[in-house]
């Protein structure tokens, strides 16, 4: 018999896209000595947790037993043979959690340079003219993965028993043969 149970809980493929529009100020035919300030501040500010958890578990359990030959009180016995016990057992499972997507999102909008910021021309003498553009960027992923798999695989194979006995002429008596085989693959694949 053999059961199998993946689970997968709470996969995230998480993708922000977050774009920051600007609006540029223009300041153009002002009058002498006048003081002319066009000063933006753009914040843009990215959080992505992701939290991927997947358990897996295989149970097989295997029993198998071959029955008895017996050959006895016989005047002329002929030969006694017990059959094969065997088990063989193969698991494979594979699992994959992709984050990849969740930090590529992010669009930041307009260049950081001053000139994003505005225009100041054709201002009056003497006077004070300034740009201030100021970008703050701010981006965060935590991923936590955990992923468990367990396999339990429990085989057991008897060879029944071969007897001749109390025989004026005897034969041959053969046990069969016991064998147990197994093989598992597990395959976990996390792309952050």
């Amino acid at each position: 018999m053999k059961q199998q149970l993946i689970r997968a809980a709470a996969t995230t493929v998480l993708g922000l896209g977050l774009t920051t529009g600007f609006a540029a100020a223009d300041i153009s035919n002002t009058g002498p000595s006048s003081h002319n300030n066009v000063n933006s501040r753009v914040r843009n500010t990215q959080s992505v947790t992701n939290q991927n958890t997947v358990n897996g578990s295989s149970s097989n359990n295997q029993g198998a037993t071959s029955g008895t030959a017996r050959a006895n009180h016989n005047t002329t016995a002929g030969d006694a043979t017990s059959g094969d016990a065997d088990n063989s057992s193969d698991f494979s499972a594979s699992a994959s959690v992709d984050n990849s997507g969740s930090s590529s999102g992010m669009n930041w909008g307009g260049s950081g340079s001053s000139g994003d910021a505005g225009s100041i021309d054709t201002t009056g003498p003497n006077s004070t003219n300034t740009i201030t553009s100021t970008w703050n960027n701010s981006s965060t992923v935590r991923n936590t993965n955990n992923l468990t798999f367990r396999n339990t695989n429990t085989q057991n194979a008897n060879s029944g028993n071969a007897s001749v006995e109390n025989n004026t002429t005897g034969g041959s008596a053969t046990s069969g043969g016991a064998s147990n085989s197994s093989s598992s693959s597990v395959d976990f694949s996390v792309s952050n």
